[in-house]
């Protein structure tokens, strides 16, 4: 065949089979789209810090922020002090430090509950009450000031029987605090804790429907976290996934899964010495969280560490290298957010984020160029590739690890160039806008 002649074209099948299998696949085109919409999108915070009601107060985003700082003057005051408690690289200790200490003044908690859970042990009806109501007070009064954290909630009490309408009448309290003084906050967050079974899930949505309809809210504009805290949530008694039956049971309402390290380990028996979110348990239970949250939008964080960084100056530094390493650990496994219990925590949190993505982004966004502009290089990516590449760097640039002009410079990308590639339309190609 002579250079430029036309290839002959021949088939076989009829049209009216290339009919048939869609038809007979569109339930299933239809069950994908609905089960699994993907990410949505939006900014996942590093961490959740649990503040129990009755100190929760107007200044406590200020106050978290400011022992921080005070921690690192006084156990490390300054770039090469911290990196030597750490380990961190030298080339990267001055940029992570100042980004650390630029964070703990600027936006030192990214997501706030406040706890009416094991936190706040047992009060009287009259007292919760009272802080439900003074929560949602000042919850409502910090974001119309613009000085509430970017996500902020509350923890209920569970759906178990012994605290179940305690739990209840709390939820109802706060929410009707806040839709009292406005609409809800777009950043508002709630987590059901220790859910052993779906339908306690299925509860959940009913409470949340029944709310919605009293206030005439649009349906299905709450959400709510899901704690994994009891055995029976990872695995069923019929053998299944307990989990993801849970999400949905949550009919498209749970916008996370939240790994409770203590009580789980507790649960299975493990020694008080060895509850940590890096035992294989914690492994196995997080691993089972992830899979079964894959491609529906729900986002799973990790636990947290009960070693505070407080005391002498040598018992600081080894919680802040417990806590930093177990930060990295997480993220390396892909889980992107965990537990802070301790001012004294959100400087090793801060650094293990900031160099987790300062590391990384001169490989990833010379990788992700490479894609966008179809030049070849040392490593084949994939769409997939392309899609993972593009979601770290927005998650680097949403918690302040990367700088939007760094990013654009380095990949050639805007930022909805950026979430074009990190949420690609399902079955298409992955974008490539500039």
């Amino acid at each position: 065949m002579g250079q430029g002649q036309q290839e002959r074209v021949v088939t076989s099948l009829a049209d009216a089979v290339t009919e048939e299998i869609g038809a007979r696949l569109a339930p299933v085109d239809a069950e994908l789209e609905r089960r699994y919409p993907g990410d949505p999108g939006t900014r996942q915070p590093v961490h959740t810090v649990y503040v129990p009601a009755d100190v929760f107060a107007a200044d406590t985003l200020r106050t978290w922020g400011d022992q921080a700082l005070a921690a690192l003057d006084e156990h490390a005051p300054d770039a090469a002090s911290f990196a030597a408690v750490l380990g961190l690289d030298g080339t990267l200790a001055e940029d992570v430090y100042g980004r650390v200490r630029a964070k703990l003044e600027r936006e030192p908690v990214e997501d706030l509950r406040v706890d009416f859970e094991d936190g706040y042990g047992d009060r009287s009806d009259a007292e919760e009450d009272a802080a439900a109501a003074r929560a949602a007070r000042l919850v409502a009064e910090a974001y119309a000031a613009g000085a509430a954290a970017p996500y902020t909630g509350i923890r209920m009490k569970c759906m178990e029987a012994a605290v179940r309408d305690r739990g209840i009448r709390t939820l109802d309290i706060f929410l009707t605090g806040l839709t009292e003084a406005g609409s809800l906050p777009d950043g508002l967050v709630l987590t059901l804790p220790k859910v052993t079974y779906p339908e306690q899930v299925t509860a959940m949505v009913r409470l949340l429907d029944a709310f919605e309809e009293a206030r005439g809210l649009e349906s299905g504009r709450i959400g709510f976290e899901i704690q994994i805290e009891t055995s029976q949530a990872i695995l069923a008694a019929d053998g299944t996934a307990t989990v993801a039956r849970m999400i949905r049971a949550a009919d498209g309402r749970a916008t996370g899964l939240h790994y409770g390290t203590f009580d789980y380990s507790a649960c299975l028996g493990v020694s008080a010495a060895h509850q940590a979110s890096d035992h294989p348990a914690a492994d196995h239970a997080k691993a089972v969280m992830q899979v079964a949250a894959a491609g529906t939008g729900v986002r799973v964080s990790d636990g947290s560490t009960n070693v505070l960084p407080v005391g002498p100056t040598e018992k600081v530094h080894d919680a802040w290298r417990l806590h930093y390493g177990l930060t990295r650990r997480a993220l390396a496994r892909a889980y992107y957010q965990g537990w802070d219990m301790h001012p004294g925590h959100l400087p090793t949190r801060y650094a293990a984020v900031f160099a987790f993505y300062r590391e990384g982004f001169e490989q990833a966004a010379a990788r992700l160029a490479r894609y966008a502009g179809r030049v070849g290089g040392d490593v084949m990516d994939e769409p997939a590739t392309a899609k993972a590449l593009a979601g770290y760097l927005l998650r680097g640039l949403d918690c302040g690890a990367l700088d939007a002009s760094e990013v654009a410079r380095a990949t050639g990308l805007t930022r909805a160039g950026l979430e074009d590639f990190a949420s690609p339309r399902r079955g298409g190609p992955t974008a490539s806008a500039q």
